[in-house]
């Protein structure tokens, strides 16, 4: 009686409208169509059944990760990938599943808990170039350590400055904060940089007398982070953290130079290929232009 159709609305009856209709429970009908030997239904996911299968969509995923310029790039983004650049819409959770069963997630590192001083505020901007961050790691080359800063964009993420010297000195430090206002200014004066934060840690170069000079004539507020307290400076440390596991840690170079060139291919390729999550699986140039458009 479930399965037959109503000659008004065309529409099957519904085993709970004639359990209603009957005032019985759907427990009891269960139980008598098991007692004749009815086949049961099956259990299955509500919804409609995807166009898909898992062995159509591995296919897509492997697609999407041979075509990425990043390595290890995790379930998140090859969901958002197959999205945008495929036109293949399914679950998170779909993907993750299909990824971890054939073996493609990329390694994570294990969760430190730390105490009550870590920094649970944000350090987020709602605008580009209010907020800068940078910061100083090391790489080697052929010719001996060399050091590399990059300074980027609290909201965009975007990499506005990269240089790699043999000696990171503080006048390094300093031509990495103009190269960042020559991409976003497009030209150098007294003050054309105000009403940007630009945010730091203690190290020997930033807060020398040179540095904080070159801050105040361009008109840069300086913004130093806590003392050991990295969390502070989050949004720097994050992008090292990607430049190390997509080319440091990945290639060798023979000379500062090579090294140099390759770091500002490697920028141009975050800020117009890399997504990031809480920007809306966003590049960080696309980000940008959005922002300014709304603003104009």
């Amino acid at each position: 009686m479930s399965r037959a159709t109503s000659p008004s609305a065309k529409k099957p009856y519904g085993i709970q409208r004639v359990c209603r209709t009957w005032k019985r429970s759907r427990a009891t009908v269960q139980r008598c169509k098991a007692a004749t030997g009815a086949p049961a239904s099956m259990p299955g996911k509500r919804g409609p059944r995807t166009t898909l299968d898992d062995r159509a969509l591995f296919a897509g995923i492997r697609g999407v990760l041979a075509a990425s310029p990043f390595v290890g790039e995790g379930y998140r983004k090859v969901w958002a990938r197959l999205r945008q650049q495929h036109g293949i819409r399914t679950s998170m959770r779909r993907v993750l599943r299909i990824m971890r069963a054939h073996g493609l997630l990329a390694s994570q590192r294990p969760t430190v808990i730390r105490g009550p001083q870590v920094h649970e505020g944000t350090i987020v901007t709602q605008r580009p170039d209010q907020m800068w961050a940078i910061d100083a790691t090391g790489c080697v080359t052929d010719e001996g350590n060399a050091t590399v800063f990059v300074l980027v964009d609290h909201c965009t993420g975007e990499c506005l400055g990269v240089r790699a010297a043999l000696r990171g000195t503080r006048f390094e430090a300093i031509e990495c904060v103009r190269e960042a206002i020559w991409a976003t200014k497009g030209h150098y004066e007294v003050a054309i940089a105000a009403g940007v934060s630009l945010r730091h840690d203690h190290g020997s170069q930033v807060i020398s007398h040179a540095f904080q000079d070159e801050l105040w004539t361009v008109g840069i507020a300086s913004s130093p982070s806590f003392v050991r307290q990295p969390e502070g400076n989050g949004c720097v440390e994050r992008f090292i953290r990607t430049l190390k596991e997509q080319l440091l840690w990945l290639r060798r170079f023979r000379t500062v130079v090579e090294r140099d060139q390759a770091l500002r291919d490697f920028a141009q390729r975050f800020n117009n290929h890399w997504i990031i999550g809480r920007i809306g699986y966003r590049t960080p140039a696309q980000h940008r232009r959005e922002l300014l458009v709304e603003a104009a």
